[in-house]
């Protein structure tokens, strides 16, 4: 049974050694615990919990970190926004500036969605983007839910906490008659730049601020803002104090990855993810061994290079035990490992040995592979298809 009382389907059953390579695996155990020990942590801080979905984009992970707290999910496309609704969760906050193109399809999923009582709340940091998503509500005849992106210091997208923008956009939205402010939103992405359980908190606590500090200067400008919402999964692990916040959007946790455990978020048992591979060429004489899995299995993130070096990911057998070898090389199909240390142990890899690797970026791999294999120990329970496209 998962968190919300499914029974796993079990229509293909086999080993993992059967699969074929590469796979993307989740371990379904650990990803279950990772959703449990988010969503009592949140708990425990008083705010819901709207996790994030881009990091594995399947409804069935999503039902998972949703389960028993239902505070609708966050997504970054709208093709996850689409899956989530048509997957029956229809509470949804698409957390990225809404791209004018889509600004037409994006109305018509609210207004279905609010036709039976759910959402799809959007992001601005611009006039114009107010005023053209308030053309086409009006137009559609309905009331779309807005959030401002306020930057925390991340200095990707929002409006300074501090600046004219924030009050200016609100009030806009205020005398519009197709939209509706929800709150303010923020996102603390430059605790990836970060390492260790201080830093993070600082990170944390410079994100909190920021957002709790832009709600009340709304407030003070009377105008009203009921939903402070913030999180990344670095800054929502370590966080002590949320107070005046409503919501977190973590979403890496459910998965987490090697760069997560490099900069503390998480242990490395803590990750679920692993890419299964196949040794194809095996050369002990330079100490190298070649496997079936490149970049389009584990994308070229380095990972958190600003921690260690560590190649491509943290390289295991099936048993989950970790072997002396680096993956240090991708090509387009094809990962270059390399012996550390002493090599003759090479001498006795055969040709067709599966490997299991971690990798460093959680959310895209899931997004290179087209279906994750769900397993419990070494035995497949089920696939899961993530959604694709934008």
């Amino acid at each position: 049974m998962d968190r919300s009382g499914r029974s796993l389907r079990h229509a293909v059953v086999v080993h993992l050694q059967d699969l074929a390579t590469p796979a993307a695996v989740i371990d379904h155990d650990v990803l279950a615990r990772n959703c449990r020990v988010m969503a009592d942590r949140m708990t425990m801080l008083g705010v819901r919990l709207r996790p994030h979905v881009k990091t594995h984009k399947c409804v069935e992970i999503a039902r998972l970190q949703v389960a028993g707290h239902d505070a609708g999910v966050t997504v970054s496309t709208f093709a996850e926004a689409r899956a989530m609704a048509a997957g029956g969760i229809r509470d949804v906050t698409w957390a990225v500036p809404v791209p004018h193109p889509r600004i037409g399809e994006a109305v018509a999923l609210h207004r279905a969605l609010a036709a039976t009582g759910g959402r799809l709340q959007l992001l601005v940091d611009h006039r114009a983007t107010v005023e053209a998503i308030d053309a086409e509500a009006v137009r559609q005849d309905t009331v779309v839910p807005v959030f401002i992106k306020v930057d925390c210091g991340y200095a990707r997208a929002g409006v300074d906490p501090n600046g004219a923008a924030l009050t200016s956009l609100a009030i806009q939205i205020e005398a519009s008659a197709g939209l509706a402010l929800r709150g303010v939103l923020t996102h603390g992405g430059h605790s990836y730049d970060v390492a260790g359980r201080e830093a993070l908190l600082r990170v944390a606590g410079e994100e909190r601020d920021a957002v709790v500090h832009a709600a009340n200067r709304l407030r003070i400008a009377s105008v009203a803002c009921a939903e402070v919402s913030l999180g990344s999964t670095p800054t929502m692990a370590v966080a002590e104090d949320l107070r005046e916040c409503t919501e977190a959007r973590p979403g890496n946790y459910a998965l987490f990855d090697v760069f997560q455990a490099r900069i503390g978020s998480c242990a490395l048992s803590d990750v679920a993810l692993s890419v299964l591979v196949s040794v194809i060429g095996v050369y002990p004489e330079r100490g190298q061994l070649l496997v079936d899995g490149g970049a389009l299995a584990f994308s070229k993130d380095p990972g958190a290079t600003h921690v260690l070096d560590g190649g491509f990911g943290v390289v295991r057998d099936l048993e989950g035990r970790d072997l002396p070898l680096k993956l240090v090389g991708l090509s387009q199909e094809h990962g270059k490992m390399k012996a550390v240390g002493d090599s003759g142990w090479l001498q006795g890899v055969e040709l067709g040995t599966k490997l299991r690797v971690l990798p460093n970026h959680a959310c895209l791999v899931t997004a290179l592979h087209p279906e994750l294999a769900v397993v419990r120990g070494q035995a497949v329970l089920d696939r899961w298809v993530p959604v694709r496209g934008w």
